[in-house]
């Protein structure tokens, strides 16, 4: 799945007023971690996630490898907050009038 820049402009929308569902600390990602973000996703569809470290290189990969391996794609990072999404099985009522 690839966003066009209209679907990210409005995801980014949505996304403002979320608080992140998921902060990734000192552990970085463990499987437990991985499974709530799982649920999150497939809940919620566009979450935020925090990523707690000060270092940009290693907060890109965290995210890169976060989206990998939950099967997401990055809308959005601004410092630490890094906005996701993954279509779930039944969807989000506020996200199923955007183009899929």
């Amino acid at each position: 799945m690839s966003l066009s820049a209209a679907q990210r402009r409005e995801y980014r929308a949505i996304a403002h007023n979320l608080k992140p569902v998921i902060i990734i600390g000192d552990k970085g990602l463990t499987d437990g971690l991985m499974q709530e973000l799982d649920r999150a996703l497939n809940d919620h569809e566009l979450i935020k996630v925090k990523v707690a470290t000060n270092d940009r290189d290693a907060r890109a990969e965290i995210i890169n490898e976060l989206c990998q391996q939950a099967g997401a794609e990055l809308v959005q990072t601004i410092g630490k907050i890094a906005v996701i999404i993954r279509r779930a099985s039944q969807p989000n009522p506020k996200l199923s009038n955007l183009s899929r």
